[in-house]
């Protein structure tokens, strides 16, 4: 048994023409199949049922055949039982000459295409055609009564044959409702930026009074959503004039109103060239279930905001000698790799930037970088369709035996880089980290009774507070900075209990020698403290 299709398409001309061009033997397949494949399934069904178009070929007497398209809503090429279908002939441009080449010779071959799945399905049948007084049943049964055409007559057809069609060369097309339906996310997070800008709008006030008391006087002067949850800020002086040098991997502190009307300072590593005097650039990642303070950022800094800020401070310096660099990031611990990658490229130093991110999507200047840098430039994707992890392990073992190694980004990467460069006996005077938050592992969250010796103040540190914010509260006028413990600002003397040091920045003789602990982090292994303020 063959396929009907090819009964009916595998003439003697098209079978020498196989032959002549090497196809024949993958084409007789055809002709010994099980199923001929002239009675429509609920597959076809299926698909025929979801068109709002098909191209339609009739022969005409002279034998010259014709091509139309005929379209309507989906649906209205209708199966009417297994070897038949059928749709409702609206009225066109009364050339009419579909119709006589059906009444003269029947014989007709379809085309249904599913442009954005790549899908065609071929149709050969014989076509006849019923006008309303021969049958008005039908007519009624094939019109559709949502499109506002005229029906003029029906196309009955009866399935001879019909045949799927391979994808190849089929460009993707898509309808408006199609088209309305990828947009609508787009739409979506339009709308939520319309109602963040309004919310700006509401709180122009606050936008024109300086946050902070900072000596440095900044103004937002320009934002980049970088990816769906990083936006970048430029920051420049009232005057757009020079502002204070800054070295790669600086950082700035930067006072932000939250959302319940308190200010706060958060740090921010400076992104840009430090070659640049004129702009600071930060990038925030806006983290929906942390303390408020990047949503608050997200939320409140607009153009025209006025920041006072501290000076920036570089606890993350670079190397002044000759020896390459090793620069790894995850995340948003690019942006200060990012400023040492343009300082090192600008001086001409040997480096390697190795850059991972969990998807290409969520990848901060990743067009930017790899103009920049070119093959300096490696990037890792956990989860891509593809996913090609960074191997710490890898690049350690590739990198010059001299190289510094730079890490910034989750503490899981920053930990991973220390561990396998102590397992590689790599000094680790040779790995120089930065955290955006401390590594706060502690065992028991337990109340801390605090009492500052200076003023006599005994206060109560609670469960999800840390001791830095209760001074505060306590008008102890405490110094702090980063709030993370990676710069050692907030140490404090200790003069009774004992510290839980959670901090990165304090060296092992200033916890013990010197007493002091980093208040913004660190807790308690005892009930109380005494300080030194």
């Amino acid at each position: 048994m063959a396929r009907a299709f090819a009964e009916i398409t595998f003439t003697p001309s098209v079978k020498a023409a196989q032959s002549h061009y090497g196809s024949r033997a993958a084409n007789e397949g055809f002709e010994h199949a099980d199923d001929p494949r002239n009675v429509i399934t609920s597959r076809e069904a299926e698909f025929i049922h979801a068109r709002d178009g098909f191209y339609q070929a009739s022969v005409s007497e002279t034998g010259w055949p014709y091509v139309q398209f005929r379209g309507g809503p989906k649906g209205f090429l209708r199966v009417l039982d297994g070897r038949t279908i059928g749709y409702a002939d609206f009225r066109g441009n009364v050339q009419y000459i579909s119709t006589g080449n059906i009444i003269a010779d029947g014989r007709v071959s379809l085309i249904l295409m599913d442009y954005p799945n790549r899908r065609r399905l071929k149709i050969w049948a014989r076509a006849r055609i019923v006008h309303a007084d021969e049958d008005p049943v039908l007519l009624a049964h094939l019109e559709v009564p949502t499109y506002r055409a005229r029906v003029e007559r029906a196309v009955v057809m009866t399935v001879e044959a019909f045949d799927w069609n391979c994808p190849q060369h089929i460009t993707p097309r898509f309808t408006e409702d199609e088209i309305a339906g990828f947009i609508a996310p787009m739409r979506q997070q339009l709308a939520q930026v319309t109602a963040e800008n309004e919310t700006l709008r509401t709180t122009a006030v606050s936008n024109v009074q300086a946050l902070g008391g900072g000596p440095l006087e900044l103004i937002v002067t320009g934002m980049r959503q970088l990816t769906p949850r990083i936006r970048s800020y430029e920051l420049r002086a009232p005057d757009g004039g020079t502002l204070p040098a800054w070295t790669a991997g600086a950082h700035l502190s930067v006072p932000v109103r939250l959302l319940d009307g308190r200010e706060q300072t958060l740090t921010y590593s400076l992104m840009g060239d430090p070659a640049v005097r004129d702009v600071y650039e930060i990038a925030v990642l806006r983290e929906d279930s942390g303390g408020g303070g990047s949503v608050s950022v997200h939320r409140y800094f607009g153009l025209g905001t006025v920041l006072r800020c501290s000076l920036p401070r570089n606890l993350f310096k670079l190397h002044d000698d000759g020896h390459p660099s090793v620069l790894i990031a995850g995340g948003i611990g690019i942006t200060p790799i990012r400023a040492m990658a343009l300082a090192l490229h600008a001086s001409g130093r040997s480096f390697e930037l190795h850059y991972a991110a969990r998807s290409p999507a969520e990848m901060v200047l990743r067009q930017d970088l790899e103009a920049r840098f070119g093959n300096d430039l490696r990037t890792y994707f956990s989860q891509d369709a593809a996913p090609t992890p960074l191997d710490v392990s890898k690049v350690l073992a590739e990198a010059p035996p001299d190289a510094v190694v730079y890490v910034c980004g989750p503490a899981t990467l920053i930990a991973a880089v220390h561990e396998h460069a102590a397992a590689k006996g790599i000094s680790q005077d040779r790995i120089r980290s930065e955290r955006f938050v401390a590594d706060t592992m502690g065992t028991d969250e337990r109340p801390i009774e605090v009492r500052l010796a200076r003023s006599g103040k005994t206060v109560t540190v609670g469960p999800k507070q840390t001791v830095l914010e209760v001074l505060i509260g306590a008008e102890a006028d405490p110094l702090y900075d980063c709030r993370a413990g990676t710069c050692g600002s907030c140490a404090v003397k200790v003069l009774d209990g004992v510290p839980d040091h959670r901090d990165s920045a304090l060296s092992e003789a200033e916890r013990t020698r010197a007493s002091l602990m980093c208040t913004c982090v660190s807790r308690a292994l005892t009930d109380h403290l005494t300080l030194d303020l």
